[in-house]
């Protein structure tokens, strides 16, 4: 009975001693207008091994402990958001090392409607600073105003929308001149269009 007790008190002394000697890492992940993103899956790599896997918290939180001394890359994959690596981190045993404030998830584009267009005049070339509109259209026929952008040097814009069937209004403005066109979107994919506005000369 004394060597199993015995037996038991050197193992939880050895596995006491382990854990003081593993470090551990902790950040927060942010979408791009630096809010935390929840339930986002972090893996602790080492020599292409998975070591340990977290998730965030609701505001983007995580911390990965027991993780012995050595280089780490840690892979970061979000629903709805593109997969990032984040390589060659170091972690010290009996420290937890504070990642940077830059980890920064971008939008999976193809979790998205994307709406690209292009501003023409009647001579077919570009109108630069046309002011287009986006609104969505409800089965009933009312819309609902999303936003604004203005065409850029070349005269084209850009809107992203979540992934959906919708139907969307476009409407270009500038001057006295006005045009609209639209859209019918069923799945996350790049739709293109053109708007004719005829400008006086």
């Amino acid at each position: 009975m004394k060597k199993f007790i015995l037996l038991i008190a050197l193992f939880v002394v050895s596995s006491i001693s382990i854990i003081a000697q593993t470090g551990g890492l902790k950040g927060k992940v942010r979408n791009s207008k630096g809010s935390g993103i929840a339930s986002v899956t972090i893996t602790a790599r080492q020599d292409g091994k998975d070591v340990k896997t977290v998730k965030s918290d609701g505001k983007g939180n995580f911390t990965i402990q027991g993780l012995e001394n050595g280089m780490y890359n840690l892979v970061f994959d979000g629903k709805g958001y593109s997969s990032s690596l984040l390589s060659n981190i170091e972690v010290k045993k009996n420290k937890v090392r504070e990642l940077p404030d830059s980890l920064i998830l971008a939008v999976d584009q193809g979790t998205l409607v994307v709406i690209k267009g292009s501003v023409f005049n009647q001579d077919g070339r570009s109108v630069t600073g046309a002011e287009v509109t986006i609104e969505k259209i409800s089965s009933d026929g009312s819309t609902r105003k999303l936003g604004s952008v203005y065409t850029n040097v070349s005269g084209e814009f850009t809107f992203r929308q979540p992934e959906g069937a919708a139907k969307f209004r476009l409407t270009a403005k500038l001057k006295d001149a006005q045009s609209s066109k639209e859209v019918e979107v069923d799945s996350a994919a790049i739709y293109r269009l053109a708007i004719n506005l005829n400008l006086e000369k």
